[in-house]
């Protein structure tokens, strides 16, 4: 079999404006270097300054959690691009602090992961849908988890937040598809990010946490990412409100 060259471009995205949170590494960054080297304009808004790898990536400085913040970094965008035709809600949180059963977790966490992984993209999603809607046109990608549909020990909090992510695709893909307007949602397995090798040992190890899939290992930030380049590419046209 033909492989594909290395850091061959999938999709074509020049014009086009994506913004994607929580781009500072991780899965959140893969995605935010794809979209840029595939000739989009894409804006990182995150608390950390992103790393760009050789691609353009404007960075502003957002915290999800803060709705004040959230509007005022979405002006910045709008009034340095003029528009946003993807939006890639992808920050998350999922602190060592929350390893436990839930009438364990400190209720400041809880409050933490609710506003940064559910509140988060809800507030992102209220800012870029009034723009998409006058062009008749867009895409959201909510970045869930594969938490959200399996539950184990000691996710009581991360696992129900990102069940929610999946509801608030299906809920907005219906309430804005006839407007031009197309939600979909992507739920990594174990991806070899910095968050996820930060709570391996909650996890049962890097062995152990392989062991659950098919293919015997952990993903790579680089396949997520592809695929939320398909979902946000015309040729998932007919393709929304689905996880």
């Amino acid at each position: 079999m033909t492989e594909r060259p290395a850091g061959e471009v999938l999709y074509r995205n020049q014009g086009r404006v994506v913004v994607v949170t929580g781009a500072s590494g991780g899965i959140g960054n893969a995605i935010a270097i794809a979209f840029a080297k595939s000739g989009a304009q894409v804006i990182s808004l995150d608390v950390i300054p992103t790393e760009q790898a050789g691609a353009d990536i404007a960075f502003i400085h957002c915290d999800v959690s803060d709705p004040e913040d959230c509007k005022r970094a979405f002006q910045q965008v709008i009034e340095s691009f003029g528009y946003v035709d993807v939006l890639v809600n992808n920050a998350a949180i999922q602190p060592s602090e929350s390893y436990h059963p839930i009438h364990e977790v400190d209720e400041e966490v809880i409050e933490r992961m609710t506003s940064v992984n559910l509140l988060g993209y809800l507030r992102m999603a209220r800012l870029a849908l009034p723009v998409m809607l006058e062009q008749e046109a867009g895409v959201i990608v909510n970045i869930a988890s594969g938490q959200a549909h399996r539950t184990a020990r000691e996710v009581g909090i991360y696992g129900p937040i990102k069940s929610a992510n999946l509801m608030q695709t299906r809920q907005w893909a219906v309430e804005y598809a006839r407007q031009g307007v197309r939600v979909v949602s992507v739920s990594p397995g174990a991806i070899d990010t910095p968050m996820v090798r930060a709570t391996l040992a909650a996890q049962g190890g890097e062995k152990a946490l392989a062991n659950r899939h098919p293919l015997g290992r952990l993903g790579k930030a680089d396949e997520v990412a592809n695929a939320v380049l398909w979902l946000a590419s015309e040729d998932a046209a007919f393709i929304t409100g689905t996880d």
